[in-house]
C-alpha cells in the first residue's frame, strides 16, 4: 500500500514540475494565445498540486496507522 502511494506521489510531483515548466516557457515565448494557454497551464498546476499535497496527506497518514503511531 505505502509503495503504491510512494509512486503515485513521485508522479504527482514530477507532473507538478512539468506543467509549471511548460507554462513558464510557454509564457516567455509570447505569441498569439500564449498568455491564454500559460493561463489554463497554471489552472492545470493547480490542481494537480492540490493531488500531490493529498497524496503525500495520505501517505503519512497511512505510514503513522501502519506503525501504530
Amino acid at each position: 500500500m505505502l509503495m503504491l502511494i510512494n509512486i503515485i506521489i513521485a508522479i504527482s510531483v514530477l507532473a507538478v514540475v512539468l506543467v509549471l515548466i511548460y507554462g513558464v516557457v510557454t509564457m516567455a515565448k509570447g505569441g498569439e494565445g500564449a498568455k491564454e494557454k500559460s493561463n489554463i497551464l497554471m489552472r492545470w498546476r493547480v490542481g494537480i498540486q492540490a493531488f500531490a499535497i493529498l497524496s503525500i496527506l495520505a501517505g503519512y497518514y497511512f505510514k503513522t496507522k501502519m506503525r501504530g503511531g
